[in-house]
């Protein structure tokens, strides 16, 4: 597929997770934008340093791209996280009025964004209308001195009016799940993508290629799995409880024929063939071994034989519990830099900057490598087809 001139802008880049996914589809980055300087060192040793910006959103000039055929976008989340304040649009960190604004400069033909679950939660239902309709028509700016609710409700009067004769994007959004597109980690997140109306395109999220089903009946009922790994089927006692009920009733009523869909991807599958990381890091200098690892009440880490537990960034640190990988005999290490890298599908030698700390935010906060692919690949496809636009 020739898509080499499709031009593209990135905002929030962080660790650059979304962006080097859309890359794999021939996108030629015209400006990666970020704010934390950590993050900005990770996209500078990884991309063409001449794109890459360090600087406010709010402060960045659109209008010198001019029109650009896609915009990728992970505002900060702290605003809806679960484990933030909930502030949601009274948080002087949300930044969807800025990634607004870059839509309606720029028109791209396509934008995707990515944001956490609780963004769709009941108490930020009215906020997350405003910001779906705010993307629809994005020329229909906020005036000033005019609150949100005050905009809101103006959009609300264009969307039921048939005058309207500006830009409008047609939205898609939905709650995914990593996992189901072949992850090895448990991410649930929220992806809106929106297509330029006047283009007639009709797109829809990819199927899922995956499921827990299939993984279980690869463990307990085929049993190729613990062959694939030369290891034992481990004691129930060690998955949660909800998996251990999945476990017994597929043991108990086993299905006639196989899922049609592939087993999720465990721990073990993406890090099983890496040796114990050790002190030195003579396998890889990202891959060294952390004291400290325990468990304590609702942080047990991730079972081996799952998918990995959401990789956490966490405002107040790395959570204990979540960026561990715990074996069968109950014995948890915390995962190494390379290992969190890897298990949100960077490439090895994607290098990721900072001491442990600040590179596991950095890969927390980031967009499964491979989940942006296969959402971006699909959108691409079916816009450009086999040719990029001039």
């Amino acid at each position: 597929m020739n898509t080499h001139n499709i031009r593209g802008l990135e905002l929030f880049s962080g660790a650059g997770g979304l962006a080097l996914g859309i890359a794999k589809h021939g996108v030629r980055h015209e400006a990666l934008i970020e704010l934390n300087k950590n993050a900005v060192k990770t996209l500078l040793y990884n991309f063409q340093p001449n794109i890459v910006h360090h600087t406010d959103i709010r402060n960045f000039d659109f209008t010198a791209y001019g029109h650009v055929d896609i915009i990728a976008s992970g505002p900060p989340c702290q605003p809806f996280s679960i484990g933030g304040k909930h502030k949601g649009s009274v948080d002087q960190r949300d930044m969807f009025p800025s990634a607004c604004k870059a839509i309606a400069q720029c028109m791209p033909s396509a934008f995707i964004f990515e944001n956490v679950k609780g963004l769709l939660r009941k108490s930020f239902a009215s906020y997350f209308e405003y910001i779906i309709l705010r993307l629809t028509y994005p020329e229909v700016d906020i005036q000033q001195s005019e609150s949100w609710e005050d905009h809101l409700q103006r959009l609300k009067k264009v969307s039921i009016s048939k005058q309207f004769d500006g830009v409008k994007y047609n939205l898609l959004y939905r709650l995914v799940d990593a996992a189901d597109y072949g992850i090895p980690q448990r991410r649930e997140r929220v992806i809106i993508v929106g297509i330029r109306d006047d283009l007639n395109i009709e797109w829809s999220f990819p199927r899922q290629t995956h499921s827990q089903e299939a993984l279980l009946w690869s463990q307990f009922i085929k049993k190729d799995y613990w062959e694939k790994h030369e290891c034992v089927p481990p004691e129930l006692s060690c998955y949660d409880s909800r998996t251990a009920s999945a476990i017994k009733k597929i043991q108990k009523q086993p299905q006639l024929f196989a899922p049609m869909t592939k087993p999720w991807q465990t721990v073990r599958d993406q890090l099983g063939s890496l040796p114990h990381p050790d002190k030195q890091g003579s396998y890889h200098p990202e891959h060294i071994f952390r004291k400290g690892a325990r468990v304590y009440p609702g942080h047990t880490g991730s079972f081996i034989d799952s998918p990995s537990k959401t990789i956490k960034a966490g405002g107040h640190g790395v959570p204990g519990g979540e960026n561990m990988v715990r074996h069968a005999d109950g014995s948890v290490r915390y995962y190494t830099t390379y290992e969190a890298k890897r298990l949100q599908t960077f490439p090895g030698q994607y290098s990721i900057t900072g001491s442990w700390g600040e590179s596991m935010r950095q890969i927390g906060n980031a967009v499964p490598v491979q989940l942006a692919s296969i959402i971006a690949g699909s959108l691409i496809k079916t816009i450009w087809g086999e040719q990029a636009p001039s």
